[in-house]
């Protein structure tokens, strides 16, 4: 079978079609034959050696995975050949098949495509959790949403609204993109590539700020979104997207009673009463109409690197597929 991984730390190019062996399952594994491969952030953190946690080398990038089981393991329980399924895994994903525990599996509800299957569980997962386990969204509070036309940002838009926001500012680069977040329901939306973006949203919010903040920029873009902040105010970290590193004296939450939270997939992955829930209620929502997923564009695999390149180059909307 085909994957894509990568055996030093770089650019795109670093990103290499290899024929291996195609995986077994053992104990209560199963292998998925992949038909839609969901591309993050994430890899390109790996793929540049700049991850969270470290990469080995070589590696398989990937954590979506959406597909049909075709073999399983001789201590599987739940999970059967030819169903229709979703993995979030740590890494693997890059590949024509997939072998997985399947405790990291959810079946797809009927109807709902492999395609949008794959494009929710990591931006899905990331965004209602940012809100409401680390952001602690309550009904009538203000969200404020940077990136709101990426894959995070258009699920944080919508399920913001779900879960009870009364106000949703959402910023983005383009008129293209803004145009995206208001038809997904926010009610402001600003460009945060001019001078003033951050009185602007103070203005919107009559002077009191925002109540939770999504941020995944770092530098100079943190600092300005701490100062939105209203009293009592939560920031959620979930990324560092311009590579800047940042410094923050705790001292200046003091005054408004201001929180600062990372936020780590990975961590949510490891706690399955936590994840799984939330990710049947994400799969049903789209299933049925009430959560709209973005689609920016779908690869081959072996265009991989193509991907990366458009992801980081910010020419895109929403998410990015691989397919074999």
């Amino acid at each position: 079978m085909k994957i894509v991984q990568f055996a030093e730390y770089g650019g795109p190019d670093v990103l290499q079609v290899k024929e291996v062996e195609r995986p077994l399952p053992s104990g209560r594994q199963v292998v998925i034959e992949a038909e839609a491969i969901g591309v993050n952030y994430a890899d390109t953190a790996r793929r540049e050696g700049r991850y969270v946690v470290p990469t080995p080398l070589p590696f398989v990038p990937g954590t979506e995975v959406a597909g049909i089981v075709r073999e399983v393991g001789p201590d599987v329980e739940a999970v059967r050949p030819g169903q229709r399924v979703v993995a979030l895994i740590e890494s693997g994903g890059y590949a024509e098949f997939v072998a997985v525990d399947e405790r990291a599996v959810v079946p797809l509800p009927d109807g709902l495509d492999v395609r949008r299957a794959a494009a929710l569980p990591v931006q899905g997962l990331s965004a209602y959790h940012i809100l409401t386990t680390m952001g602690r969204l309550e009904e009538g509070e203000t969200v404020l949403v940077h990136a709101a036309a990426g894959g995070v940002g258009t699920l944080a838009v919508q399920l913001a609204k779900r879960f009870g926001a009364k106000t949703v500012i959402a910023t983005a680069s383009t008129e293209e993109k803004r145009a995206l977040a208001a038809r997904l329901g926010a009610d402001v939306t600003i460009d945060y590539t001019k001078d003033g973006w951050a009185a602007e949203v103070m203005e919107t919010t009559s002077g009191r700020g925002v109540d939770v903040a999504l941020e995944m920029a770092g530098g100079d873009v943190f600092h300005e979104t701490l100062d939105c902040l209203a009293p009592f105010g939560r920031l959620v970290v979930y990324g560092s997207a311009s590579g800047e590193m940042t410094r923050l004296n705790p001292v200046r939450l003091m005054a408004k009673n201001w929180s600062v939270v990372g936020f780590f997939l990975p961590q949510v992955m490891r706690k399955r009463a936590l994840y799984e829930q939330s990710l049947r209620d994400l799969l049903a929502w789209v299933q049925d109409g009430s959560l709209e997923l973005t689609i920016g564009g779908v690869y081959p695999l072996e265009q991989a690197a193509e991907a990366h390149r458009l992801l980081q180059g910010r020419k895109t909307s929403g998410k990015l597929l691989l397919v074999p």
